[in-house]
């Protein structure tokens, strides 16, 4: 099938991995359009001296004018603040740990700058992301969509596309999924694109560098609460595990996590907002005199604490099992949905960059149970699991 007058959107970041990602697709005989987002307005949070939209737009623009190819700006700020921002600060204030890049992708990537790539006439859309795309007939000569891994172990960003539907990827291309990030750089070098030595933004997705208690201060007020620390050998983590009658009944108590009061632990020092913190965090504590550093083991923002605990192997911070609301589950790839009671080994994680942990999928009423086979350190209210059989992604779900 010939690419010629195939049309495709590339979302230009500004960044050398859309730069290259433009420069492939042209090379592949497609007709390429360049499209910045601009989804942010507000300077006062970003860390100012780097007013990253600005810069990254201008580098967007030259690596499309270097390619010789269309380029418009379009801005997202408001389905942004409505679908991202506003989602967040609803997260917080729950006690929840939103993923926005995972959202970001899901809502804005796939979804709104979709809709405009598909009303300039494109056939397809394409991003910069380290994953792969295959596609296969079922019996029914049905065509199925795959999300794979990128090649790059260091890179692979299947993860944040873990939100995606058969719909959006039948639409979408990712022409350097099979290539390592060197290989991306030296691509842009070899064609003197501007984005070749640009280093990777950090940052939430889009707005750039962020002070986060500084972000979320616009709309959840700081109030004062305590920091409470939990011993090792809190009663929580004796195990005393109860006869079970069913295994949904084990994996609702495994999936439980403890329920802390003051009266746990001591109390070592104040915070300014137990919304402002997650589980699993270090940094922003500022209580000193402890033997190992503190770690956030939970939080609660009804009463506002912070419950802590000393040292990466305190045993508030594991568990081996988590749940996924029948709401907030989600498979990328329909045709393998587990009806209720049925099981699946996968491989799953609940973090970027964490490597794969072998897990049991459970289906029962309700939602679903990911079990792993060792315990996960710092599993968190908000954020997602994704769950792969070999190094395709097939679905995810948001942790409750």
């Amino acid at each position: 099938m010939s690419n010629v007058k195939k049309k495709v959107v590339v979302g230009l970041s500004g960044g050398v991995d859309s730069s290259v990602t433009a420069y492939l697709l042209k090379e592949q005989g497609y007709e390429v359009i360049g499209l910045f987002m601009k989804n942010w307005h507000d300077d006062s949070v970003t860390i100012s001296d780097e007013c990253p939209w600005l810069e990254d737009s201008n580098d967007a623009l030259i690596v499309a004018d270097k390619l010789g190819i269309p380029f418009q700006t379009v801005d997202l700020s408001k389905e942004y603040k409505e679908r991202i921002v506003d989602y967040m600060f609803k997260e917080y204030e729950m006690g929840r740990t939103p993923n926005p890049d995972v959202l970001c992708n899901r809502e804005i990537k796939f979804d709104v700058f979709l809709k405009i790539a598909l009303d300039l006439g494109a056939d397809y859309v394409a991003t910069g992301h380290y994953c792969r795309k295959a596609s296969f007939l079922n019996n029914e000569g049905e065509e199925i969509h795959q999300l794979l891994a990128g090649i790059d172990n260091n890179k692979d960003q299947s993860y944040f596309l873990c939100q995606l539907s058969q719909s959006q990827l039948a639409k979408t291309l990712f022409p350097i999924g099979h290539l390592t990030k060197p290989e991306v750089r030296e691509i842009a070098a070899a064609n003197n694109l501007i984005t070749a030595d640009k280093k990777d933004s950090q940052g939430l997705c889009f707005i750039g560098k962020v002070r986060l208690p500084d972000f979320l201060q616009q709309k959840l007020k700081p109030k004062k609460g305590v920091i409470v620390e939990v011993p090792q050998e809190a009663a929580h983590y004796k195990n005393n595990v109860p006869e079970f009658t069913s295994k949904q009944e084990e994996l609702m108590f495994k999936a439980k996590k403890p329920h802390y009061s003051v009266t746990d632990g001591k109390i070592v020092g104040e915070h300014n907002g137990a919304h402002y913190f997650t589980i699993g965090q270090r940094k922003g504590l500022d209580v000193g005199g402890t033997k190992e550093p503190l770690f956030v083991v939970d939080t609660d923002v009804v009463e506002n604490v912070i419950y802590t605990g000393q040292g990466k192997n305190h045993p508030g911070l594991y568990r081996n099992t988590l749940f996924v609301n029948e709401t907030e589950m989600h498979w990328v790839r329909e045709d393998l949905k587990l009806a209720i009671d049925e099981t699946m080994t996968v491989s799953a994680r609940i973090r970027y960059r964490q490597p794969l942990q072998e897990a049991t999928l459970y289906r029962v009423t309700g939602g679903l149970f990911v079990d792993f086979k060792v315990p996960q350190s710092a599993i968190t209210e908000g954020q997602f699991v994704a769950w792969y059989q070999g190094e395709e992604l097939i679905g995810s779900g948001v942790i409750s």
